[in-house]
């Protein structure tokens, strides 16, 4: 057992959330978050609005799929500067601002499109929105990660997840409004327009403090190597291998070197922390319509209550990490998740309750915000400095895709069984994240060394 870290006053605690770099990812949450909505649900409602077909609209889910495969352009904004821009604001920023004015052009492009008759265009401007958002997460995701020692990381997370959860209140609930109060064109020039609050929150703060492309790759053996044996080609080649060595291979067997035969075991973690709460999304919103619950009753208590929690779930995950260390929490937040999954079968079982549903997405929504602060806090701990974009951006993916696959079989599931034998099922699968969240809270090695 490691020798717990001397543990930090309630005020010192709660303190960290006045500290600059955390209040900035507030800011850099809210663009974040904003883009989501609308190339996806907003979206598809303008386009139903607009009289589209709906099996036209179904292949724009086609587009979450850059979310997916961020990591195969990862290493580029991790390592290949933006000629002019990069100088002048550093790597992190100069990609976070290149991402956010894709976001911006696409945004005021498809403003200015009437989806019925140009609905090529408009999904090729939606692409481009999605294209810069993934790029802009992966460079904040970078940015955060260097720009604060790891037991400030889960109250970055905590302020980036409120900030994002802002931006898709206002790209759902606020564009719909301006829409019906105007008109779609000027909700998403609305949209557009408000991606000068992470814009300007770029110029603003600071780059982080990182080595330059040429330092790190002067200082892998592995580039080394390659340029010693490659004196005979030509400089191109030399630059281009180089490249590919320092910023693709290197990070991927970084991680495996550090970590050894633990490393695999790391990544099936990544891969099954979120599985049980993601497994089972699919069906949350089926058993609210299916128990009897008004439209209304379920935009209240998820949209209200859901929000609000999810958000005291963040900021308490943030202060726990910073009091007790990532270990003891990692395990709070997975056996709170297999828990309050439990209490969608009781739900189930109970009818149309409304204590029930309000207990029940209270406990949701509070255990998915205290995990989720925790997890991007492991996760960011697991990071290299010298490879953060690239290596995060595959543990981002690699979070979700389990979860994501086996919740497309709920619906099998609730036929077969019924929605009590599903969310117990659904519950059981937290259980192995439980137990690997135990051994890697002892494992010494596998934790930073002040968040034990």
């Amino acid at each position: 057992m490691p020798t717990p870290p001397a543990r930090r006053s309630w005020s010192d605690a709660l303190g960290i959330y006045l500290r600059a770099p955390v209040v900035t990812m507030l800011f850099l949450g809210f663009s974040a978050g904003l883009p989501f909505l609308l190339v996806f649900s907003t979206l598809t409602t303008w386009l139903r609005t607009a009289g589209v077909e709906v099996a036209a609209i179904g292949f724009f889910s086609w587009i979450g799929l850059l979310y997916s495969i961020k990591f195969f352009w990862a290493p580029v904004v991790d390592g290949i500067a933006l000629p002019g821009l990069t100088r002048l604001l550093g790597q992190r920023r100069s990609w976070m601002l290149v991402g956010q004015a894709l976001i911006m052009a696409g945004l005021f492009g498809m403003a200015s499109l009437d989806p019925a008759s140009q609905l090529p265009l408009v999904a090729i401007f939606a692409l481009t929105v999605a294209f810069g958002s993934a790029t802009q997460d992966i460079a904040i995701d970078a940015f955060r990660i260097e720009s604060a020692a790891d037991d400030v990381q889960a109250a970055m997370a905590s302020t980036y997840i409120i900030g994002y959860r802002g931006g898709l209140i206002m790209a759902g609930a606020g564009a719909l409004y301006l829409a019906s109060a105007t008109s779609w064109h000027l909700a998403y020039i609305a949209m557009g327009a408000m991606m000068a609050i992470g814009m300007l929150t770029v110029l603003v703060r600071p780059e982080p403090a990182r080595r330059s492309l040429a330092a790190r790759l002067a200082h892998e053996p592995r580039v080394r190597a390659f340029l010693r044996a490659s004196r005979q080609r030509p400089a191109w080649q030399r630059r281009l291998g180089a490249w590919l060595i320092g910023s693709v291979v290197c990070p991927f067997l970084d991680f495996f070197t550090r970590h050894g035969v633990k490393a695999l075991w790391l990544l099936v973690f990544v891969g099954i922390y979120r599985i049980s709460d993601l497994a089972m999304a699919s069906m949350a919103y089926p058993l609210y319509v299916d128990l009897g619950f008004s439209l209304e009753t379920i935009a209240t208590v998820t949209k209200v209550f859901g929000v609000i929690m999810s958000l005291v779930g963040g900021l308490l995950g943030g202060v726990l990490v910073v009091r007790y260390g990532i270990g003891r929490i990692l395990v709070v937040g997975a056996t709170a998740t297999v828990l309050t999954n439990l209490m969608f079968a009781l739900l189930a079982a109970s009818g149309a309750e409304k204590s029930m549903l309000v207990m029940t997405i209270v406990g949701d929504n509070l255990s998915n915000g205290l995990a989720s602060a925790v997890f991007i806090a492991f996760l960011s701990s697991l990071t290299s400095r010298a490879y953060t974009a690239t290596q995060y951006a595959l543990f981002s993916s690699l979070m979700t895709l389990p979860g994501k696959f086996l919740s497309g079989f709920g619906g099998l599931l609730v036929d077969a069984q019924g929605y009590p034998s599903f969310f117990v099922l659904a519950s059981l699968l937290g259980v192995p994240a439980v137990l690997m969240a135990i051994w890697i809270s002892r494992s010494k090695s596998l934790l930073p060394a002040a968040a034990s």
